[in-house]
């Protein structure tokens, strides 16, 4: 086959647009480069679609309720469902997941949670509470300072088991033990702990 054939071959002769002449458009072009042309057509709606957007009235206990027909036939199913079909209680299982999944994706979101400080005044119950549980006493040579209240001190026992419960391996400052002994009934016979220089 001569090359002259070949080329013949991979060109055709299409008549273009209105010409009456044939033109040679290559192999792989298209001879309405345009394309067809897109029409507008109407969407059609299908029977269902017509009826499910029908109205209907439907009167419950008396009363008269205008529903659509999906509306309706969702409250069949429920009734369906109520009265222990299986096929409806599927269904309207489905619909609770799916109500479920959009609360969920359309729920706001959480902030971040807000801490509330209440606070009250400091009650004259609870130092008649700790007198009474021995956990502190009455201080006399304080008593000047505090004509509608009486002054405090914390009892020795109950400072020593605080002293004991504190964990950790900070040394007490000065500050810390001149504010224990400053409260305290009788700091002298408290025994420090480890480390703590007295």
């Amino acid at each position: 086959m001569s090359r002259v054939s070949r080329a013949w071959r991979r060109e055709r002769r299409v008549p273009l647009g209105g010409d009456t002449e044939p033109r040679l458009v290559s192999k792989g072009r298209s001879g309405n480069p345009g394309g067809r042309p897109t029409a507008s057509r109407a969407p059609q709606s299908s029977a269902f679609d017509i009826v499910a957007e029908k109205i209907l009235t439907m009167v419950h206990h008396g009363i008269a309720r205008e529903l659509t027909v999906e509306q309706a036939l969702q409250q069949r199913t429920y009734q369906d469902a109520l009265a222990g079909k299986r096929m409806a209680q599927r269904e309207v299982l489905k619909w609770i997941a799916k109500r479920e999944a959009w609360r969920t994706k359309h729920a706001p979101r959480p902030s971040r949670s807000t801490i509330t400080i209440k606070t009250s005044p400091d009650p004259d119950n609870a130092d008649a509470a700790l007198v009474l549980l021995g956990i502190a006493a009455a201080d006399p040579s304080r008593a000047e300072f505090g004509q509608d209240r009486a002054q405090l001190l914390l009892e020795p026992w109950a400072v020593q088991a605080a002293l004991r419960r504190r964990r950790g391996g900070q040394r007490l400052t000065d500050g810390e033990r001149n504010e224990i002994r400053r409260c305290t009934r009788d700091p002298d016979c408290l025994r420090w702990p480890r480390g703590t220089d007295e």
